[in-house]
């Protein structure tokens, strides 16, 4: 008997048609069919390829796998992915702070010891390094002033909340950040043209340790940051700038002790190419922010979740007319149109379409949904997009 209970708590959860009417459960592949795919596609073929046959066999389990996630994601209730996103969000609030204040307190002594670095070595490799680590307490700042603002929200002032400020501060960070590379740039060409009478420049240890300990230290941020990126935006862009500042303290370092041990020039061609690389990256991070801001569409699983949830919301929808899902800042705005029995009453209908919008507006990346009613499919679209005034 013991042996039945555990075997019954060992299988996967069961469906019904109450919570799986499309019977999607019923794809779900288990493990061992899932590991039998490379011997069924080895057997269909009669002179098999080995390297072909495995590819495709990796192609076909991966396909099975990502479908099986996908399904179980499908039917698992909208009360359950909110109560595992809290879990996820109360769990790392404290690993959130320790990025985010700890990014802070690090880039204010990492400025602080490259000023030191720059000034010392008179390299302009890193007097670039220095300029971007001097504006990265400034921009952690932002981010945190933002978050902050987030939260303080007047309903009458805000109707639809302050959630945009946050891609809104990203954006002014990003164009700071390219504004100094510009007048790093400057500086390089002008050194470049003016030329030195010297064949090196002057080497000196200190600011090197003082720019290798900046590399170090923002390595082990980028490692611990890499983990929440996907989840707070504020993290994402401090992950970016650690990704981005490895890149830039490393090159700055090769380059500043190239100019001083080789040839006087690659100083300055470093500090140039350091500039443009780092006014290229905060170029792509703006374009990506911009385009949250603009109205992006979301993700085709996201999409495929707010159509299923809609679906089987209730036995009093006939069909689904449209389902559209775009960004507005770090979350989604969602708008339904749901197809409703024409002699429904109009109780029913508000009913069934205000308790669909709370489902919707309570998924962790939903800001807000909109669900409209209509009795049949056949007529135009309820909006247009405006091309002029």
């Amino acid at each position: 008997m013991m042996n039945n209970s555990s075997d019954e708590e060992g299988r996967p959860p069961r469906y019904t048609r109450e919570n799986d009417p499309f019977q999607l459960s019923s794809k779900l592949k288990s493990d061992a069919e899932i590991d039998s795919i490379p011997a069924n596609t080895a057997r269909r073929r009669k002179f098999p390829k080995p390297n072909g046959t495995k590819s495709s066999a990796k192609q076909l389990q991966g396909f099975y796998r990502s479908q099986n996630a996908n399904i179980e994601r499908l039917l698992k209730p909208v009360d359950e992915h909110v109560r595992l996103a809290r879990e996820l969000n109360t769990q790392n609030q404290l690993r959130y702070r320790i990025a985010v204040y700890g990014s802070f307190a690090a880039n204010v002594v990492l400025s602080i010891l490259q000023l030191y670095g720059a000034i010392a070595s008179g390299s302009l490799s890193l007097f670039t390094t220095m300029a971007d680590s001097v504006f990265d307490p400034l921009s952690n700042l932002t981010l945190l002033l933002c978050h902050k603002a987030v939260k303080r929200v007047d309903a009458r002032k805000f109707p639809a909340g302050k959630a945009r400020i946050e891609t809104a501060g990203n954006i002014c960070f990003c164009f700071l950040m390219m504004a100094v590379s510009l007048i790093l740039i400057a500086f390089s060409i002008r050194d470049l043209v003016d030329g030195s009478e010297e064949e090196t420049l002057r080497f000196s240890l200190p600011p090197v340790i003082a720019v290798s300990i900046a590399f170090a230290t923002k390595f082990l941020l980028f490692l611990y940051c890499w983990a929440l990126r996907n989840q707070y935006s504020q993290v994402r862009i401090l992950w970016e700038d650690h990704r981005n500042d490895l890149l830039i303290n490393g090159f700055g370092i090769l380059t500043s002790v190239g100019g001083s041990k080789l040839r006087w020039w690659i100083d300055p061609m470093g500090a140039l190419i350091l500039s443009v690389l780092i006014s290229a990256l905060w170029s792509k991070t703006a374009y990506s922010e911009f385009q949250l801001i603009i109205g992006v569409t979301a993700d085709t699983e996201m999409q495929q979740l707010i159509t299923y949830i809609s679906m089987t919301h209730s036995p009093l929808i006939n069909a689904i007319d449209t389902v559209r899902a775009y960004t507005s800042g770090p979350r989604l705005l969602v708008e339904v149109d749901i197809v409703m029995d024409p002699e429904a009453s109009l109780r029913a209908t508000h009913d069934v379409a205000e308790e669909l919008q709370f489902k919707l507006e309570s998924l962790p990346d939903v800001e807000r949904a909109h669900v409209h009613v209509d009795y049949e499919t056949t007529h135009k679209p309820e909006h247009f997009l405006k091309k002029e005034l």
